[in-house]
């Protein structure tokens, strides 16, 4: 089902996912605009898309998610909505209010004006860890939509995100201003990395500052399957195509769906060497710490944080939510996609992994630079 002529909407069009889902979209289909909703939205980042812009107007919308003014304003006249943009905060540094405000305020305002602006499908971009991983750490291999699982989330930011998915499928069928209904659904990729993620720049600053050596924070045995970043962007498109075709809306109207792809099932800190190896990287053979050590490590960090917080906000480096997720077997089958959606990897794990090396080697000089001049 083509999106032709279609008005659409990309939240967070700035980042990370948001700006290869753009040139996705301007690759794939002929729509008549797609409007850049962002904070902030780089010249650069437009200069960039001219290459495959074609007919389709690039519109750039700058505003707060939190301002239901301008979000009736950006969503007028169009018809589907990506909603890409959310604070990813693994770490707790960011006030509640603000991560709330964001991930669910704005996801309900955003709601509102698709409501009242007649916009009919709505895809959004959840995160595999409204799943968990729980706190003590059961494992999940190759889970399904089906399965249940008991998590209560400690993470502000998995909590926000999973508040904002239920609104968003709770959303599914409400009546537009015009009479229509509006269709929603939601993506749960994995970890996602590829060209523009920050963690891996960050992984690969850490293993420059330690001699060329990488960290490691995960058993090898604590298999997840990471997803490229051209994949879930595919994810998306074949979502808004699901949504748009009368005999499928109502079927995926309402549902969430895991998206993976074929990258082999490692440990984050195993697929962190695996594609920092070819720029000269080795890795630990075994964790910093034992990990009760590095949970008892952790227990006292975070208490003594809270401790002064009524004075000053600290934040420590490491928790025992984080040291769970990255410890802890838990990966997901995208067949549901693929049946429902029609989902299929566009990019293999050789071209993914090619591509990633080559923009890390691209950055590598840099980072060296960077470090150095501290």
């Amino acid at each position: 089902m083509s999106l032709r002529g279609e008005v659409c909407v990309v939240t967070g069009a700035g980042g990370f996912l948001g700006k290869r889902l753009v040139r996705l979209l301007l690759e794939e289909e002929k729509l008549a605009e797609i409007r850049l909703l962002d904070k902030h939205v780089q010249p650069q980042l437009l200069q960039s898309l001219e290459d495959c812009r074609g007919k389709t107007t690039l519109s750039v919308c700058e505003g707060d998610i939190r301002d239901a003014d301008f979000l009736r304003k950006s969503c007028r006249g169009a018809s589907i909505v990506f909603h890409v943009a959310s604070i990813i905060d693994v770490n707790d540094s960011v006030e509640y209010r603000e991560i709330y405000g964001v991930n669910v305020k704005g996801t309900q305002l955003l709601l509102e004006a698709c409501v009242q602006e007649n916009v009919v499908s709505f895809i959004y971009t959840s995160t595999i860890e409204v799943m968990g991983p729980n706190s003590k750490g059961d494992p999940i291999i190759n889970g399904s939509e089906d399965m249940e699982y008991s998590c209560a989330l400690k993470f502000a930011y998995s909590r926000t995100k999973q508040e904002a998915e239920q609104r968003t499928l709770q959303a599914h069928g409400e009546m537009l201003h015009n009479g229509g209904r509006l269709a929603t659904c939601a993506l749960r990729p994995m970890y996602i990395y590829g060209e523009g993620c920050r963690f891996l720049l960050g992984h690969m600053g850490d293993g420059i500052k330690n001699k060329n050596v990488l960290y490691r924070m995960s058993k090898p045995e604590a298999k997840v399957n990471p997803v490229y970043v051209g994949n879930v962007a595919t994810a998306h498109l074949q979502a808004a195509r699901s949504l748009k075709d009368p005999q499928k809306r109502n079927a995926i109207g309402g549902k969430f769906y895991f998206i993976s792809d074929d990258t082999p099932h490692m440990s984050y800190s195993d697929f962190n060497y695996v594609v920092m190896s070819p720029l000269g990287f080795n890795i630990q053979e075994k964790l910093m710490f034992p990990l009760r050590l590095l949970y008892l490590v952790c227990f006292l960090m975070e208490m003594l944080c809270l401790m002064v917080r009524p004075v000053v906000r600290i934040v420590p480096p490491l928790n025992r939510q984080l040291v769970t997720m990255l410890n802890t077997p838990f990966s997901f089958s995208y067949q549901k996609a693929k049946d429902d959606l029609g989902y299929s990897p566009r990019f293999t794990w050789e071209e993914a992994r090619q591509r990633t090396v080559e923009w890390l080697a691209s950055e590598l000089p840099r980072e060296r630079e960077k470090i150095r001049a501290k």
